[in-house]
């Protein structure tokens, strides 16, 4: 599944709630299938800046296949993280540079998410890219 199928498979799931109640809730139920990091990987330097929760992220791989795991304290920011790594883990890293976080807007969180909230989004997105470009830099050296 490419990274355009998964993000449209994010937006009919969320298309089946008529309203933000019930969004809140899934994003709730998502965090909680999302696997726990052991406590010896919830360490400072995976730490995220920008997130007012918690966030944890560790990369694995190489350009030509990155694997994101991350965990949150916070049930909201944990269902997030999940949306983000159905659509950018085990993705090359020029696949996940190309690609935009489309489903964001299509589902409505850029409206619906506190500012707080909203920034650690950003934060995930942001650090996600990074990732990516450090990725390819390292494989073109």
């Amino acid at each position: 599944m490419s990274i355009e199928q998964a993000q449209r498979e994010i937006i009919d799931e969320f298309s089946l709630f008529d309203d933000w109640m019930d969004r809140y809730q899934y994003l709730i139920d998502l965090g909680r299938k999302l696997p726990e990091l052991p406590e010896s990987e919830k360490t400072d330097d995976r730490l995220l800046d920008g997130c007012q929760s918690q966030v944890w992220l560790i990369t694995e791989g190489d350009a030509g296949r990155l694997k994101f795991r991350a965990n949150s304290d916070a049930a909201i920011v944990s269902g997030l993280i999940a949306l983000i790594l159905r659509v950018y883990s085990d993705r090359s890293a020029d696949e996940i540079l190309a690609s935009k976080p489309e489903f964001v807007h299509e589902i409505g969180l850029s409206q619906h998410l506190s500012p707080t909230r909203a920034n650690g989004l950003d934060a995930m997105l942001g650090e996600i890219q990074r990732q990516a470009e450090l990725a390819r830099a390292r494989a073109q050296a």
